[in-house]
């Protein structure tokens, strides 16, 4: 009777997954517009004058709001596992533990590189900083969880690596003849690619494996639930680091809260566009391998790279020597992309 009760129960509250490559890496691909395109509204709101310690706390009140949306639509129906509340119920406390710190972790790293971007732009921010991220958190989640042909998913992160490095070569040279931008933001950028390398493979050890259809027999989270614990633990790390920020840079929350609705409307849709983009890869890697996702994932800075150079001009009038480091890191990056996709097939 029990059993078929819970068989009863598994039929009536599902979640939306995938089960073939080719979808897992359309995914990853939207994860690479999502984490590519989420900073462009630092710079809308920098724009307006709007201080990005108050930006942030929009930013992350969308990731929540946008990850418990998510949970109660695409993680409450389908064909993949238990809806995300029961998901909630069911996990262990190392599950939730592991998820939550994971959203501070972030938190800490992107903090820092949003200070990285308003200091000196998203073309030497980005890649210096998901640079660092990109052989931490791939290198810790192969370990983890080993997936994917390990040949072109290392050769693909040395492309991407190399692509990294040419951008943030170019950008330094560029700067240095224009004399623009805080040369501290490079160092911001690096502290938060050492932070953001670890917060991944905590993520996802909080994630049920794929061999597993029902989270509740291992005591871990599906993506939805994985993604809502994030977000808290986020929210409630924020309290502190953006508080004490707020303190330093004499800000109040009385400022933040008398914002219009519109410069508020700019963080919270920045923190819907990442949030979307991280679900979509947890997603992914229950079939593509967490390596695989995270490392393609991270392909985000050549989109960001894309919005830097021809939509914010961050090089306008460069030199020769600049814009041929730039060519290379395109194909560099068209070439890392290549392999890591072909590491899930």
């Amino acid at each position: 009777m029990g059993h078929q009760l819970f068989l009863r129960a598994r039929q009536e509250v599902k979640v939306f997954s995938v089960n073939s490559s080719g979808v897992a890496l359309a995914l990853c691909v939207v994860t690479m517009l999502g984490w590519g395109s989420w900073a462009n509204t630092i710079k809308l709101a920098g724009r307006r004058s709007w201080p990005f310690e108050l930006y942030y706390w929009d930013y992350v009140l969308g990731m929540l709001f946008c990850s418990i949306a998510v949970a109660f639509t695409f993680g409450s129906h389908g064909e993949g596992g238990p809806a995300a509340v029961r998901s909630l119920t069911q996990s262990s406390w190392a599950s939730l533990g592991a998820a939550l710190l994971s959203g501070a972790l972030f938190n800490c790293s992107n903090m820092l590189i949003v200070i990285a971007t308003d200091l000196a732009g998203i073309v030497i921010a980005f890649p210096v900083a998901v640079g660092l991220a990109l052989i931490i958190g791939t290198i810790g989640s192969y370990i983890q969880a080993p997936s994917g042909r390990p040949l072109p998913l290392f050769a693909g992160v040395l492309l991407i690596l190399a692509a990294m490095l040419l951008s943030a070569y170019a950008s330094r040279v560029f700067r240095s003849l224009k004399r623009t931008g805080d040369s501290r933001g490079i160092l911001f950028a690096i502290a938060s690619g050492c932070l953001m390398g670890f917060f991944y493979p905590r993520l996802s050890a909080s994630i049920t494996p794929s061999s597993v259809s029902v989270s509740g027999t291992t005591g871990k989270l599906t993506p939805y639930a994985a993604a809502m614990v994030f977000s808290a633990g986020l929210v409630l790390s924020n309290f502190i680091i953006n508080t004490v920020l707020l303190y330093v840079r004499k800000r109040s929350y009385r400022e933040y809260f008398g914002g219009p609705f519109s410069i508020h409307f700019v963080g919270i849709a920045g923190g819907a566009v990442w949030m979307v983009a991280l679900i979509a890869n947890l997603v992914a890697s229950k079939v593509a391998g967490p390596a695989v996702s995270y490392a393609l994932g991270q392909g985000a800075t050549l989109v960001a790279a894309i919005w830097g150079i021809f939509i914010w001009k961050e090089f306008r009038g460069a030199t020769g020597g600049v814009n041929a480091a730039l060519s290379l890191m395109f194909l560099s990056y068209a070439g890392g992309l290549f392999l890591v996709g072909l590491a899930a097939f």
